[in-house]
């Protein structure tokens, strides 16, 4: 009991979003656009409703937020990289831009199964969420997803067929050219290709990119052709056997992928050949526990994967603010220059 026998002090209740609307002279509308920024309110109004919230001391809730806004700040992610080799990159550069906005993330992996992403895509409109990302583990085009309620979505790392959805992928062929050019200016000039399978676009894009940019030069590739296989290191050590015997004066490889990038590297280790010395080396995905582990460590293009993932997320705001957009945007990558290289 308090001295003196009084009764205790009434405990101050938190100040309400009413409260600071009729202490700026506004609606309880205007201060949840002021302090969530949206747009259509003027500077002044803006900074009257901010320096109202100030003085009382408000703090809006997200269930407030939600209540006003009619939305509920949360973003469904979903994937069939189970691995996440790709979609983890991609989600974490999402979430940077989306937690800029105070929005949740809710990851959900679809597993390469149609059925299981269906599930997701109804689980996640019963929570309401604003949005959808989709991404996966290749950027090949695939059916949109289904929906039966009007919610933006957008693709990440992979591309819808349907042009009217906006979709987000990394510049393969940008990047296959980026990394023959890096070859050719250290002075290369019979450079080979060691790739994937080549019913992955983006293989199909990163050899354009390589045998365009030695075109230009006035050059083919080393071999005549590209060497397609599995994505292994097994298949780089073959491969490097392949190369040598096609092409003895091989100076320069560019493989479709770091794991492939290992395995040419010992292939050619094997055959006597000194990297970079003899053969110059450059791999795609800038997959560090690949590009660590080469010896020597390898140059290899980046996708920019987080990039990707922070544009989608970008893209995504813009289409749950009312200013959606349709195609496709290229994220440009970007060359990693290590010792597989180095004169």
């Amino acid at each position: 009991m308090p001295s003196g026998g009084g009764l205790p002090a009434r405990r101050k209740t938190a100040p309400t979003i009413s409260d600071v609307a009729a202490l700026a002279g506004v609606s309880t509308a205007t201060v949840s656009k002021s302090l969530n920024g949206r747009t259509g309110i003027s500077p002044a109004t803006r900074a009257k409703v901010v320096a109202a919230a100030e003085q009382l001391g408000f703090r809006s809730s997200a269930i407030a937020q939600s209540l006003l806004s009619g939305r509920s700040y949360t973003v469904g992610l979903i994937t069939n990289d189970s691995f996440g080799r790709f979609s983890i990159p991609v989600m974490l550069g999402a979430e940077d831009a989306l937690q800029a906005g105070q929005i949740a993330v809710l990851l959900c992996d679809g597993r390469d199964d149609p059925i299981r992403e269906q599930h997701y895509v109804r689980t996640l409109a019963a929570r309401r969420v604003d949005g959808i990302v989709v991404t996966g583990r290749r950027a090949d085009p695939r059916p949109p997803v289904t929906l039966d309620f009007p919610i933006p979505v957008v693709y990440a790392m992979c591309e819808s067929t349907d042009p009217r959805d906006a979709s987000i992928l990394p510049d393969d062929e940008q990047g296959g050219r980026l990394a023959v050019e890096h070859l050719l200016a250290t002075g290369r000039r019979s450079v080979g290709h060691v790739t994937g399978p080549s019913d992955f676009r983006a293989v199909r894009l990163r050899t354009a990119g390589a045998t365009g940019a030695l075109a230009r030069a006035g050059l083919e590739l080393a071999g005549g052709a590209p060497l397609h296989g599995p994505w292994s290191e097994e298949w780089g050590r073959q491969a490097a056997t392949i190369l040598l015997r096609a092409q003895d004066d091989l100076d320069a490889v560019f493989c479709g992928s770091d794991q492939i990038a290992r395995g040419v590297a010992e292939g050619l280790q094997a055959a006597g050949r000194k990297i970079p010395g003899d053969v110059a080396l450059v791999g795609f995905d800038n997959w560090t526990v690949m590009t660590d582990a080469c010896r020597p460590p390898l140059t290899t293009v980046d996708m920019n994967l987080p990039l990707v993932g922070k544009r989608a997320a970008e893209t995504l705001l813009a289409a749950i603010d009312g200013r959606a957009s349709s195609g496709t945007e290229l994220v440009p990558c970007r060359l990693v220059v290590r010792e597989s290289t180095r004169v």
